[in-house]
């Protein structure tokens, strides 16, 4: 049978921390502790084995196959590695999402002002050609 939830708290779902020290970082929930806790370990990303609150995690659609539970960092590192979770985090829209909002929040003034001024150039070159595709339709 088929439920509304698509995302379900279970051993080798891939998360991302969001707050805390280790924010916007992925890890894996290795061990489930109660209804308000799991252990989460993430050895590719420098998370640190630690219980947390699911307050504090966003599920991810990644899930790694047939982890078994409390399994340790050097083999949870060896699953992540075949089953190139980090580079399929990478691959997403979310994660795009969150990189280009980092580099954004980075920028200097300058290097806004410089964005701004190539957004107007191009906004310029494309009203210019929609402008001349409109005079040979006419």
């Amino acid at each position: 049978m088929q439920g509304t939830f698509k995302r379900l708290v279970e051993v080798g779902r891939v998360v991302l921390v969001t707050h805390g020290e280790d924010a916007n970082k992925i890890a894996t929930i290795v061990e489930i502790v109660d209804h308000n806790r799991a252990i989460i370990d993430g050895p590719t990303t420098d998370v640190a084995r630690q219980v947390i609150s699911y307050k504090n995690l966003v599920l991810t659609d990644l899930v790694v196959k047939r982890l078994p539970r409390s399994v340790g960092t050097k083999a949870l590192a060896k699953f992540l590695e075949k089953e190139q979770v980090v580079e399929a985090w990478q691959k997403t829209a979310w994660a795009k999402k969150l990189e280009a909002r980092s580099r954004r929040a980075a920028m200097s003034d300058f290097e806004r002002f410089k964005v701004m001024r190539l957004r107007k150039q191009q906004r310029s070159i494309v009203e210019r050609q929609v402008a001349l595709l409109k005079k040979e339709r006419a």
